[in-house]
């Protein structure tokens, strides 16, 4: 079996694109949450809250009308967060990216929401209007991996996820397998998502959006509170390139940590009601796949969606297998719920936290506001955590019974 590296990252995000900027985000606890004013033009919609990413440029030169015509906002995240992955890589332009050695496993929910809509009017008015070559090309669920594919000539395997939460995580335990198994010499890998109403409309219909905190954006979301209310939505787009050690090694790359397990499975029991037995069965495959006890792991980064049902099988699942002395804390505290991005984004902030030695804490929790409901955890609050480690796992749960795990060493 082949050892898989962590050599490039790209991301696109509420808190920032690159780490210093997200890190700092992150140490002044403030999280990117924002009141979403055309949201209140949609009746019925009860959330008004959002976290857009930050403006992003995309270099004229390259993304030029026709190169961007198949791509809606969810694509254009994902391509520019690849092309930066490559270019901190030192892949940009490489030979290996179209050599057919190189692939991609990549996801998002759906793709972009303006163009179902096109396809909706349809329907309702029994026109086409509207409807053009690349309308469905923008609203494709395979958008992202497709249009990655055909703006750097990529030649290798296509894995194209699709699965809500797990979009990224599993892209980026597809790509590892892939590599792993010799497959693919190095894979980009990740997931992407565009904030858009209808998305909050999915979870407003379930009573699983935050809509106490609607005129004071910042309050919100609260994973694993006593008070919380629900999730807020994201957005964004994070790539990894993963590529074989040995490979790696030889042309000099940087490496960032090295990806040692993956877990997967599903609920197999209810579309929105998690199961804290497979959760926890998830991890244990991606422990059993890294080769470590759970005893080597001292810090789970949370999938922490804020959900009452959520939060509670998470961290009776999480306590399971690690007990009570793991620290734990949610990203999505910060810059919401950024669904098929989240797997990639919280992935890629988890090792930039461990090679800083330090962890940020879960927004708005304390010690003492911790819902009785969950199980107890050394839940990371107010400062964050200084704490060394070798090992981190990440783990993401989707909507369909779909759960996912990751653990990342530290590269000496």
């Amino acid at each position: 079996m082949k050892r898989v590296v962590v050599t490039g990252v790209g991301a696109l995000s509420p808190l920032g694109h690159d780490w210093k900027t997200v890190e700092a985000a992150l140490r002044a606890r403030q999280n990117a949450v924002q009141v979403m004013e055309p949201w209140k033009a949609y009746e019925g919609l009860n959330t008004r809250l959002g976290a857009p990413a930050l403006p992003f440029e995309l270099p004229p030169s390259a993304y030029s009308r026709k190169t961007t015509r198949t791509m809606g906002r969810v694509a254009l995240m994902a391509t520019r967060a690849s092309e930066l992955a490559l270019q901190d890589a030192g892949l940009l332009g490489s030979p290996l990216v179209k050599s057919g050695k190189m692939g991609i496993a990549y996801g998002s929910s759906a793709g972009t929401p303006e163009n179902m809509g096109d396809f909706g009017k349809m329907i309702t008015h029994k026109t086409t209007e509207g409807i053009t070559a690349t309308t469905y090309l923008r609203m494709m669920s395979h958008t992202a991996a497709v249009n990655i594919g055909v703006f750097f000539g990529v030649t290798g395997r296509i894995i194209t996820t699709s699965s809500a939460c797990t979009s990224g995580s599993q892209g980026i335990g597809y790509a590892y397998e892939a590599i792993k198994l010799g497959r693919q010499v190095a894979m980009l890998a990740g997931g992407a998502e565009e904030l858009d109403a209808t998305g909050a409309a999915v979870f407003d219909t379930l009573f699983a959006t935050s809509t106490k905190h609607n005129e004071a954006p910042h309050q919100s979301p609260r994973p694993f509170h006593a008070e919380r209310d629900g999730l807020v939505l994201g957005e964004g787009a994070c790539t990894l390139v993963l590529e074989e050690l040995e490979h790696a090694k030889a042309r000099g790359a940087t490496i960032h940590a090295e990806l040692l397990g993956y877990g997967t499975n599903s609920d197999g029991r209810h579309v929105t009601q998690p199961n804290a037995d497979t959760m926890a069965e998830a991890m244990r495959l991606a422990l059993e796949d890294a080769g470590v006890p759970a005893s080597a792991i001292p810090y789970v980064n949370a999938h922490g969606t804020a959900t009452d049902t959520g939060d509670v099988a998470e961290s009776a699942a999480t306590r399971t297998v690690f007990g009570e002395k793991v620290a734990i804390s949610s990203l999505k505290s910060y810059m919401g719920h950024t669904l098929g991005a989240c797997g990639a984004l919280e992935a890629w902030m988890t090792i930039q936290m461990m090679r800083s030695d330090w962890f940020a804490p879960t927004l708005h929790l304390t010690a003492d506001s911790v819902d009785p409901k969950c199980a107890p955890l050394d839940y990371v609050v107010g400062e964050g955590r200084a704490l060394q480690t070798d090992l981190v796992m990440s783990n993401n749960f989707a909507f369909g019974g779909i759960n996912t795990s990751l653990i990342f060493r530290r590269w000496p």
